[in-house]
């Protein structure tokens, strides 16, 4: 992790462009919570260890400061002990007894009373993958700590931020702050709250899920996923936009995160998500890296989103199409890292793995993969669809857009 003393000079010109001297940027409350949930002392954050109750016990101080009411099982936590899986097709099992098989997870759970009938839930899970557990795509051989600062100390240090802004306002709800743990396990601890939920679900009137909000580029790209759970979430999202993003707009309100536990128990979900990156899984996810000038864009736009919808009653909700069921399987890869922020035509790269096919092709970050073989990609899903056609140690010809460039060239599977 880098030394705080050494924080780059391009991020302070950043900065200081968006209207933060590096002062301000270390002195604001989002900083200090990332940088404290992705330093090396906490060694990563994996479920059930010693960090990761580190980091608990800090999310818990803060909603005292805040003045946000317990409202776990044990005062601020509801902890969770479960068998993990054995093999990756394997199942978690929760269990009330604890063995040296066994792990404890802690959700952090707070709340703003207003005597209101329903309750907005706002999330984010705060732990990660220790020293690389299953899911780094890290393949070095030494085990380094991965510290997880945009996955998701962002999310976290963003929901802090909010539940400060709504103590004392938007009074027509009450909301349930949560940081859930197990989520890098299979989302453990929003599945485990809604099977033990300390508030009534039905009372709940949508959930709001934070995951990985803090590399917001240039571009000013925000994925914002669950549009179509509740007929009025696309009007309200796009409304208090006012030119602050691209936005990025998802039917679906199942995904990869703690939003899908909630809509699966039909509750309307809205997650956000700033996109992927060469750090993503990986030991150089550090906290020097995020843009936190525009994680307080970010938090400004989801309170307005929440200030437009507190007068408006429990929200309806919509089932919408699980995108993820329609995914082809495929027996080969390309070695890439796709673009899941990109909304033209084709699939664009954002990272390529050594020694895979897309690199020894010659194929390079930022190329926009526009047909491969006798198949024209469109988008995510078309690439996918073309991808499961071929077969290892197949040849074909992939065409790509490199600014505006197009070449083709031969790839191996």
């Amino acid at each position: 992790m880098m030394n705080r003393l050494l924080f780059p000079v391009f991020f302070i010109a950043l900065f200081a462009l968006k209207g933060f001297s590096q002062t301000s940027v270390q002195d604001s409350q989002i900083y200090k919570d990332v940088s404290f949930l992705a330093d090396d002392k906490l060694e990563g954050r994996s479920t059930g260890t010693k960090g990761e109750k580190v980091a608990a016990d800090y999310i818990a101080k803060r909603f005292q400061e805040i003045g946000l009411t317990p409202k776990g099982t044990n005062g601020y936590f509801q902890d969770f002990t479960f068998t993990p899986k054995t093999h990756p097709h394997g199942t978690v099992n929760f269990t009330d007894s604890i063995s040296k098989k066994t792990i404890t997870g802690r959700n952090i759970v707070g709340y703003i009373d207003n005597h209101a009938p329903y309750t907005v839930i706002i999330g984010a899970h705060y732990d990660h993958l220790g020293y690389g557990d299953e899911g780094s795509l890290y393949r070095g051989k030494e085990k380094l700590i991965h510290n997880g600062a945009d996955d998701n100390a962002s999310g976290v240090s963003l929901m802090l931020n909010l539940a400060k802004k709504l103590k004392n306002t938007n009074t027509s709800n009450n909301y349930l702050l949560m940081a859930f743990s197990g989520e890098e396990m299979g989302l453990l601890g929003s599945n485990y709250f809604v099977k033990h939920p300390t508030i009534a679900l039905d009372s709940v009137d949508y959930m709001l899920n934070m995951d990985m909000v803090g590399r917001l580029k240039k571009d000013k790209a925000l994925a914002v996923y669950g549009v179509g759970t509740s007929p009025y979430f696309r009007q309200v999202v796009e409304a208090y936009n006012d030119g602050r993003f691209k936005l990025i707009e998802k039917e679906s309100g199942v995904g990869p995160s703690d939003h899908t536990s909630f809509y699966l128990n039909n509750i309307p979900v809205l997650h956000f998500f700033t996109g992927q990156h060469k750090d993503y899984h990986r030991p150089s996810d550090d906290y020097d890296k995020l843009n936190y000038a525009g994680m307080e864009i970010i938090s400004n736009y989801i309170f307005d989103i929440i200030t437009d919808m507190d007068d408006n009653g429990k929200m309806p909700f919509r089932k919408t199409k699980n995108e993820s069921e329609e995914a082809p399987r495929f027996k080969v890869t390309l070695g890439v890292v796709p673009d899941y922020m990109f909304d033209g035509k084709g699939m664009r790269i954002d990272g390529v793995s050594e020694d895979k096919p897309a690199q020894k092709a010659g194929i390079q970050k930022g190329d926009v993969v526009i047909q491969l073989g006798e198949y024209e990609i469109k988008d995510m899903m078309s690439y996918m669809k073309a991808l499961s056609k071929f077969e290892k140690g197949k040849t074909t010809t992939v065409k790509i857009d490199r600014k505006g460039k197009l070449i083709e060239m031969p790839v191996t599977f």
